[in-house]
């Protein structure tokens, strides 16, 4: 089986019925759980017979779904290969209850990337900033369909997702934390200062932003911790998976950088096997680096993200003495490209993309 996560709208979907022939909804192979016909078909087992693709969509919402697609694989996996899409983390939620573990492959879509579009410009990726990655809004290529969209979808999250998957009961307090978490992105996550806002508990903050994280509207980017080097431990930065709409033209900047590592390390995970994990790096002093791309638990570069055209930040030089980060970039969004040193590169974000050959 082959297992595709990723956020509400992002695409999966569209991708699975382009595996089917015909490409339709109304093809029997496709059986989607919010669909009453489908979820009777489903509980039943009764599988179409005609077709060696048998498409699962939003599966994962059915309590006992682990133990039913195990058995459907189990018992014909000889007749059927099975594709079960999820908007949410299903590896998180195949967790428990009959492990599903060797009977399928994890693949992640992200929302589109600088390199998957094929901007050429600056002023593309600006309006890749604006709009954000997710097909309908950048598509449709409107500011106020862009909000519009973007305001139902979390809508339809926080109502329908939230609720099926986690069962919590308090939304309207989940909806406040939603609201007031973007200007918050790039910055280190402070659970009592969010409760504090919304008067709950910090741990209750802390349990609804990793329900987040599960459902593809966050990620947390962790420290990285070097040897012999005095950092800022556990607290993790904030990004989502939707950067449009983000009012701060610098955040907005960098978790579109963020954004694009994340898929980067997500695709050699699912496509290749190796650990990778993206951190960021701040010292005690307050000297910081945005990013940090590590595979199977080693530091293969670093990256500083600045809006503008600026010089080559020193923190760059200092952690390039302190660390055992062999490559540092500096991206942005003007037009300089140029070796500051030997292992220190600044270029535009477009460059960056091409040369990292990023998905």
């Amino acid at each position: 089986m082959v297992l595709v996560g990723g956020p509400r709208q992002v695409g999966k979907t569209t991708l699975a019925l382009s595996l089917l022939d015909p490409p339709e909804i109304e093809n029997p192979a496709y059986l989607n759980w919010d669909d009453l016909k489908s979820k009777e078909l489903i509980r039943n087992g009764q599988l179409p017979a005609g077709s060696s693709l048998i498409v699962l969509d939003e599966i994962h919402k059915y309590k006992k779904w682990r133990n039913l697609i195990k058995g459907f694989f189990d018992k014909q996996k000889n007749k059927h290969q099975f594709l079960v899409t999820g908007s949410a983390r299903i590896d998180h939620y195949a967790k428990g209850g009959d492990s599903l573990v060797g009977r399928y492959h994890l693949y992640r879509m992200h929302p589109l990337s600088v390199n998957e579009l094929g901007l050429k410009s600056n002023s593309e990726i600006k309006k890749l900033i604006e709009l954000g990655g997710f097909p309908e809004p950048y598509f449709l290529g409107d500011i106020t369909e862009a909000k519009r969209w973007r305001r139902e979808r979390l809508r339809r999250v926080a109502l329908e997702d939230i609720r099926d998957l986690e069962q919590v009961k308090d939304i309207s307090s989940v909806e406040h934390l939603l609201s007031i978490l973007p200007p918050v992105i790039s910055s280190q996550l402070s659970y009592q200062s969010l409760a504090n806002e919304i008067e709950v508990d910090p741990k209750t903050v802390q349990k609804w932003i990793e329900i987040f994280d599960n459902l593809y509207i966050t990620f947390r980017v962790n420290p990285y911790i070097p040897k012999k080097l005095k950092v800022v431990k556990r607290t993790p930065r904030l990004y989502f998976w939707d950067w449009g709409g983000l009012e701060n033209s610098g955040a907005a900047f960098e978790n579109l950088v963020g954004s694009n590592l994340l898929k980067y390390c997500h695709f050699i995970e699912d496509t290749q096997g190796d650990n990778m994990e993206l951190r960021y790096l701040k010292d005690i002093e307050g000297r910081e680096v945005d990013f940090v791309v590590l595979k199977n638990k080693k530091p293969i570069f670093a990256v500083e993200c600045k809006f503008g055209d600026r010089a080559c930040s020193p923190n760059l030089y200092y952690f390039k003495d302190k660390t055992e980060i062999p490559y540092f970039y500096q991206v942005h969004m003007g037009q300089k490209h140029y070796q500051a040193e030997k292992n220190i590169e600044v270029l535009p974000f477009l460059e960056f993309c091409k040369k990292l050959k990023l998905p």
